[in-house]
Parts: C-alpha cells; structure tokens; sequence
C-alpha cells in the first residue's frame, strides 16, 4: 500500500527544513530522491541512503508522494510548473510556508493538473523535526492525508484541519504571529535593562520563566473572547493596564517604544470609545476593526 515503506518519496529543496524532512524519511527506510539548486547539499543524504536527481523532472518521476519545501510561493510555482505534466497523478505535499490564498491557488493549480494536493504548515526549528514537540499542520486533501500518514508522522505530530487548502497555513501564521510579538516583547526587554548593566543572557533565564507562567492565562483570555462579554469579573481592566509607565521607562532608557507603542495603541482606542473599565481581553476588537 502507498502508506507503507514502498511508497516513494521525491523532496524538493534541501535547506534546514528541507533537510531535516529528507533525513527523517531516509532514516524510516522509505525509497528517497532529492533535490536542490545548488548542489553538494544532497551528499549527506545520499551517503545515507537517499539518491540524488539531477533534475525536478526526474525527482517527480521517481516519487509517488512529491514533498516540496522551497523558499516561497513564487519558487514553487518556479519549480512545479515545467513538469506539472510529470506531477499528474501523483501527491503533492507542499511544506513551503504560504499565506492562505497561496495555499488555495496551489490547490486549485494542483486540481487543474490532475495533482493530489495537501498543504503543510511546519511548528518546528529543523532541529525539532521527529521529536516531541514539533507538529505538522495540515489541509487540503483528506485521502492524501489519511493515505500518507505514517509517512508525516515521521516529521511530527500530524493535525488536519479540513479540505480548505488555506486552514493549515492560516493556523501556522497565527500561531507565528504570536511567537513573533512575543520574542519582540522580549528583545524589547532586554534593550530596555541593557543600560543598567544586565546582560541579555541574565534577562533571558528570568523572562523564560515569567512568559511560561503567563502562558496559563491564555484560557481564560479565550473564554472571555469567546463569550463576547468583556465586562466578566475578575478581569484586569483597559484601564489599569495601560502601559504609559513603560513607554516612560523605556523612552528614559533611550530606547525605542515601538514595541510597547503597539500594544498601548490598542489599548488607547478601546478606552477612548468608552470601554476603559472592561477587561484587556477586548483589545481584540481593536485588532478586528483596524481604524
């Protein structure tokens, strides 16, 4: 069966991602082509047991399950769209970090083809790859996903989020996007204790464990949200939480207030429209009704 360790994998592109993905199915004994621009970076791969191609065409025609994880959607498209007639047929896996639309346009081109398409939003650093912690999300194709699951298995734990090509990208950007703010609030911390002397190093050990607790009140923040009432007791109001004496501080410390600006912006319009005294939660309706 096509799931099992007979079925063969062609991967293209072979950067930190690209090569962890090869390294774990090489590793599970799968049948293995890869590719990439530039060469040299196969040759790990193939002293391991994977086989080089020298072209896009001939890894596609070696592969059943077409794994492609390149840089953007344009490099793609770049890629697939000269051997799209080699690709009938067969699935696309297609890992390259896309927005939603992008994803549901390489569906609609993969169907146009004759191609089984699945998106994939990766929730890991390479060095995660096959290890607890790291989760692949994915859309598109549920006979592709369900066909091929021992195969992305491997990379991490699997999530199917419906046959809309755009779910699994639009769930790995949000996710991204708080990651992304959150390392920001970090680094801002850190440029704002800097002239007293505290290295980042020192900031680092006592805001990981400050953020990780904090973590804990995400529930209780979705369950207001999601109830729609802002005005549930036992919520740190607008008001209190305005960040002014951070935004002093860290204009003291000469350093930018962009960061912290940010937040305070949001916070300001929900209490200019009157909201002051309910919780911080309602921010969001500033952040689904951009001014």
């Amino acid at each position: 069966m096509s799931n099992e360790k007979n079925s063969r994998v062609s991967l293209l592109g072979l950067g930190a991602m690209g090569g962890a993905l090869a390294a774990a199915v090489v590793e599970a004994g799968y049948p293995t082509t890869v590719w990439n621009r530039s060469a040299g970076k196969a040759d790990a791969l193939v002293d391991r047991g994977a086989v080089a191609a020298g072209s896009v065409r001939e890894a596609v025609a070696a592969a059943d399950v077409v794994v492609a994880c390149l840089y953007d959607a344009a490099s793609v498209h770049e890629v697939l769209d000269p051997v799209v007639d080699e690709l009938a047929g067969r699935t696309l896996v297609n890992v390259t970090t896309t927005t939603p639309e992008q994803s549901r346009e390489f569906a609609a081109w993969a169907a146009g083809h004759g191609v089984v398409y699945l998106d994939g939003g990766v929730m890991a650093v390479p060095s995660m790859i096959g290890r607890p912690g790291s989760s692949i999300l994915y859309s598109g194709s549920v006979a592709a996903f369900e066909q091929h699951r021992s195969l992305l298995d491997l990379w991490g734990e699997s999530a199917y989020f419906g046959e809309d090509a755009g779910a699994a990208s639009l769930y790995d950007l949000a996710l991204l996007s708080g990651m992304y703010v959150m390392f920001a609030g970090f680094v801002h911390g850190a440029a704002m204790v800097a002239p007293a002397g505290v290295s980042a190093g020192d900031f680092a050990e006592r805001s990981a464990a400050w953020l990780s607790a904090m973590t804990g009140g995400f529930a209780g923040f979705a369950a207001v949200i999601d109830g729609g009432d802002y005005t549930v007791e036992g919520q740190q109001s607008l008001e209190f939480s305005s960040l002014g004496d951070i935004i002093d501080a860290s204009a003291a410390q000469g350093i930018s207030t962009e960061v912290i600006g940010m937040v305070q912006n949001l916070i300001q319009r929900q209490i200019d429209a009157g909201h002051g005294k309910e919780g911080f939660a309602r921010i969001i309706e500033s952040i689904k009704h951009p001014s």
